[in-house]
């Protein structure tokens, strides 16, 4: 299993998202997510956090809150840990990212993007502000959503 972040950085009701398309055989592609990546070698969480998003969006962090872990287990690609983040303080500017078109999304239209379905789950746990970190399981068979189990 791969370990990876994701982060959706927050401000004046939005957030910052990024539609994947830009890389050839993206498993994300034509898809809206959160900035992130996968962690490296004898790199934490944090660490890999404020990497990622400073690569794919040219901002540093100043504030962020850990907010769970997801599992994504799949028939078609690796397994994976990913550790949910928003953040709500940063300095700087937003560079061109190269995976893709950074946009500041309305909080009240993230759901009507073309997005994993299971990524609507611990969205909308997001959205209601839920306190609670989140423990969830997420199966795959291609692209559909076969079980979500949240613990």
């Amino acid at each position: 299993m791969k370990n990876s972040v994701l982060c959706y950085i927050e401000k004046d009701e939005k957030y910052l998202m990024l539609y994947r398309n830009k890389k050839k055989n993206d498993v994300n592609g034509g898809k809206w997510i959160g900035v992130g990546g996968k962690l490296e070698e004898n790199e934490s969480p944090d660490e890999a956090l404020l990497r990622e998003v400073k690569e794919e969006t040219g901002l540093t962090l100043t504030s962020y809150r850990f907010r769970g872990i997801i599992t994504f287990v799949s028939d078609t690609w690796e397994g994976e840990y990913m550790y949910l983040y928003t953040a709500e303080g940063f300095d700087g500017e937003i560079i061109e990212c190269n995976e893709g078109e950074l946009s500041w999304i309305d909080k009240s239209s993230v759901l009507d993007l073309p997005t994993w379905e299971g990524d609507r789950i611990f969205l909308t746990r997001l959205l209601d502000n839920d306190p609670e970190p989140m423990f969830i399981k997420l199966t795959y068979e291609g692209d559909d959503l076969v079980s979500a189990v949240e613990g």
